[in-house]
């Protein structure tokens, strides 16, 4: 992991989901979404980005997406299922990772989009040029980004972490 005072962000957007006829928050995954999640997982675990606590959003395809993540993890990590984070700005994403515990070294959470992808830009103020091109030009359904945060949750500040990696793992149709 990381050294001395550093945290890990991990910024997950949900999986590909379906659209039925039933309210956006209770919306499911599609099949697409079904065989990425679990490639999603396994990106996190060969990464060695294994989360101490989880902050999830309450609407369904992104319950589902951390379930079929947290399969391929290999350990049991808590989760938060939190309805803040749906349909959150990047500032109130902001809000809820300050008010994360300090003794929490890796977070992940799993949110919708625009809000994921601009807290990742609001976060970003060191960046490997791949990666934040990569996170401006488009943070598709599974993608995931790995920031290094340099000190405790509460004092995050835009501008103040480094984005490590931007990926968009993909599962093969069985």
């Amino acid at each position: 992991m990381t050294s001395g005072n550093a945290r890990r962000l991990v910024v997950v957007r949900h999986a590909k989901s379906a659209w039925p006829d039933v309210a956006d928050s209770e919306r499911p995954l599609a099949p697409r979404g079904r065989w990425d999640a679990p490639a999603a997982g396994r990106w996190l675990r060969e990464a060695d980005c294994v989360a101490d606590l989880v902050a999830c959003s309450s609407a369904l395809r992104a319950r589902q997406t951390w379930d079929l993540v947290a399969v391929e993890l290999g350990v049991t990590v808590p989760v938060i299922h939190e309805a803040r984070l749906y349909g959150a700005s990047a500032g109130e994403l902001l809000g809820v990772v300050r008010e994360i515990p300090a003794q929490v070294r890796t977070l992940m959470l799993i949110g919708h989009n625009p809000g994921v992808q601009e807290l990742v830009l609001l976060l970003a103020g060191e960046a490997d040029g791949y990666a934040l091109e990569q996170t401006r030009s488009k943070f598709p359904t599974s993608a995931i980004a790995v920031l290094r945060v340099p000190g405790p949750w509460s004092s995050l500040e835009p501008g103040a972490a480094r984005l490590t990696e931007m990926v968009v793992p993909r599962g093969a149709n069985p």
